[in-house]
C-alpha cells in the first residue's frame, strides 16, 4: 500500500508523486526533498514484478510521476546477486520492465534510478580519457548484476514515458551504510581508480526537476569528472576524521576476494549538465562537489 509522505500541499503543483521501493536510502531523500517543495508525494513497497498489484496501487494513487528506486543490489553487496539469478531477474528485468510498461498504460512518466555500472575502461575509454556517453553500448558484464542492468536498460529505452538516470557510487552526506563513502571506509584495503561518482546532494534535486519537466532516455547521472578512491579517502580525512588511515591493493588482488567483477569507468555528464543549465543549476564537479561533502559532514558533526 501506498503512504502518503506530504505534511503539507500549500503552494504545490497539481503533480502527484508516487516512490517505488519507499523505505529504501535514495527514496527516503527523494521524499524529504518533495515535502521540502510541497510536493503531494508517496510512497510504495508494493513488488514490481506483480503486475496486479501496481495497476491497482497506480488506480488508487493516481500519481502523474513515479520515482522507480527499487531493485535488488544484493546485501552485502553485488557479489550476493551471483548467487541468486532468478531474483535479481524477477526484481531487475521482470520488475522494472513491468513498472514501467504499466506507467505507460496509465499515462504516467517514471523516472528509473538505474547504474553506470555498466561499463569498464578500455582502450577507447582509459583513465583519464574519453568519458562512456548515453549512447555507447554496454562492455561490463563481469557481475550479474551489471549484465541484467544493462540488459533491462535497452529495452526500457523503447518507452516514451520513460526517464533513465545512471547513478555511479551514490554519496551521502552522512555515513549512511548504503553511501560509496562508508562502504570503502570500512575496508581493510581500496583499489586507487578513478570513477564517476554521484552526490546524491547535488543531483536528487535535478533528478525531481527533469521528471517534473516530462524529461526521457538516458543520462548519466553523475557528477563531470572522475575520483579515485584515495583523492576521496584523503578528503574524507581532511574534513572529517583526520585520524583516518587505509591501505591499497591491485585489482587483481582484490578479484581473489571477490565473487563477481567491479565496473571501473568514467561516464560523460556533458547531456546532464547542458540540460541542467536549462534550468539555471550548475552541476559541481566531482572534486569540487566531495569536498563540500565532507565540509557538510564536519558542520554537521559526522565523524
Amino acid at each position: 500500500m501506498a503512504t502518503n509522505g506530504t505534511a503539507s500541499t500549500n503552494g504545490a503543483s497539481n503533480k502527484v508523486f508516487l516512490i517505488w521501493g519507499g523505505e529504501g536510502w535514495v527514496a527516503g531523500h527523494l521524499k524529504e526533498l518533495l515535502q521540502q517543495q510541497n510536493e503531494k508525494v508517496f510512497t510504495t513497497t508494493v513488488r514490481m514484478e506483480n503486475r496486479e498489484a501496481v495497476m491497482a496501487e497506480l488506480d488508487r494513487v493516481k500519481p502523474t510521476h513515479v520515482l522507480n528506486c527499487a531493485g535488488c543490489t544484493g546485501r552485502p553487496n553485488v557479489d550476493w546477486c551471483e548467487d541468486n539469478k532468478e531474483q535479481v531477474i524477477r526484481s531487475n528485468v521482470i520488475g522494472t520492465l513491468n513498472l514501467t510498461d504499466c506507467c505507460f498504460l496509465k499515462n504516467v512518466h517514471c523516472t528509473v534510478f538505474a547504474t553506470g555500472c555498466i561499463y569498464a575502461y578500455d582502450s577507447k575509454h582509459p583513465p583519464g580519457g574519453e568519458g562512456y556517453l548515453e549512447a555507447d553500448p554496454a562492455n561490463f558484464g563481469g557481475s550479474y548484476y551489471s549484465a541484467t542492468k544493462s540488459k533491462v536498460e535497452e529495452l526500457m529505452t523503447t518507452y516514451s514515458n520513460c526517464l533513465i538516470l545512471r547513478l555511479r557510487m551514490p554519496v551521502s552526506d552522512d555515513l549512511h551504510p548504503r553511501s560509496f563513502v562508508t562502504k570503502i571506509s570500512k575496508y581493510d584495503r581500496v583499489v586507487n581508480i578513478p570513477n564517476s561518482n554521484t552526490i546524491l546532494h547535488d543531483l536528487l534535486p535535478c533528478a525531481i526537476q527533469l521528471a517534473s519537466a516530462g524529461d526521457t532516455g538516458i543520462y548519466n547521472f553523475t557528477n563531470p569528472g572522475a575520483i579515485s578512491h584515495n583523492e576521496v579517502l584523503s578528503l574524507f580525512k581532511k574534513h572529517v576524521r583526520p585520524d583516518f588511515e587505509w591501505k591499497n591493493f591491485s585489482e587483481e588482488e582484490q578479484s581473489k576476494i571477490l565473487k563477481a567483477g567491479r565496473s571501473n569507468c568514467e561516464l560523460n555528464s556533458d547531456k546532464l549538465v547542458k540540460r541542467m543549465k536549462d534550468f539555471g543549476v550548475e552541476v559541481k564537479d566531482v572534486h569540487t562537489a566531495y569536498d563540500e561533502c565532507f565540509q557538510r559532514m564536519k558542520a554537521n558533526g559526522v565523524k
